[in-house]
């Protein structure tokens, strides 16, 4: 290289991302400031649930519950690597103790208990501190007459790794939304991608209103175990919430930019009403 060459320089890793829509790459700045929208499609990436309490929570008015409610391995199960172990792993990626937050805030001004559920750790499976928690939340939530918002970001449906304890938290969860419902509370569930399993055979189509976010994925089994079973083709879209607005599942699909916007709303109707 001659004395005048200047060496090329690389690009920072982590500035850009890829859509896995319109396949565009954008700057992660840009698509941070549209709520991790895709300036060019509107795509809707993966959101924590710290993001999404920021966007649909006014700010400052979150106080978060049961803190102290940490998750153990009841079956001393091994798959891959022992289940404890992979609590450790996840709790550290993600610093969150299991996969669900909840709390109560305001949603412009207008106070409600919140549930949320985080794909990031373990899928947003269901294992007994988030059966616990979305149990404790809704329970308040009847106790306070207050609306109930449970945000579902679940693709693991209910956790194997603690057997039946984990499938008898869709039973808890729904008895006591029932329990909530006969008292006359306000349930908004708001559907994100993905949506599956047993979280949505159990709580997250419980809802008195159902919102969806836009081309989301959403049903119990996976599209490809379902054609395997019925040894039938699909209809196009099967599974995503445009399909299921279509065909009454869900009542209303909202952009995440306007989600807190159509909840007050809601609130507010149900309120007068």
């Amino acid at each position: 290289m001659s004395m005048t060459e200047r060496p090329k320089r690389g690009v920072p890793e982590g500035l850009w991302v890829r859509c896995p829509q319109c396949k565009a790459t954008v700057f992660k700045k840009e698509v941070a400031v549209r709520l991790n929208c895709c300036p060019e499609c509107e795509h809707h990436f993966p959101t924590s649930a710290h993001d999404r309490i920021v966007q649909l929570l006014d700010e400052g008015s979150f106080e978060e519950w049961d803190t102290d409610l940490r998750p153990v391995d009841p079956l001393g199960f091994v798959d891959r690597i022992p289940y404890h172990q992979r609590l450790v792993e996840e709790q550290t990626k993600t610093g969150m103790y299991d996969a669900a937050v909840t709390g109560k805030g305001f949603v412009r001004g207008r106070g409600v208990v919140l549930g949320i559920t985080d794909f990031a750790f373990m899928a947003g499976s269901m294992g007994s501190v988030v059966g616990e928690k979305l149990t404790r939340a809704v329970e308040r939530a009847t106790e306070a007459k207050m609306p109930l918002i449970i945000v579902s970001g679940s693709g693991g449906g209910a956790r194997m790794q603690e057997g039946i304890l984990s499938l008898m938290q869709m039973a808890k969860v729904s008895a006591a939304l029932a329990r909530y419902h006969q008292a006359g509370g306000l349930y908004v569930a708001i559907l994100t991608n993905p949506t599956m399993g047993g979280v949505a055979a159990s709580w997250a189509f419980q809802g008195d209103l159902t919102l969806a976010e836009p081309k989301a994925m959403i049903g119990f089994a996976g599209a490809r175990t379902i054609k395997n079973t019925i040894r039938l083709e699909l209809p196009e879209g099967f599974q995503t919430s445009e399909f299921l607005l279509k065909h009454g599942f869900v009542d209303r699909i909202v952009h995440r930019r306007d989600i807190r916007t159509e909840v007050a709303r809601i609130i507010d109707y149900c309120e007068i009403g």
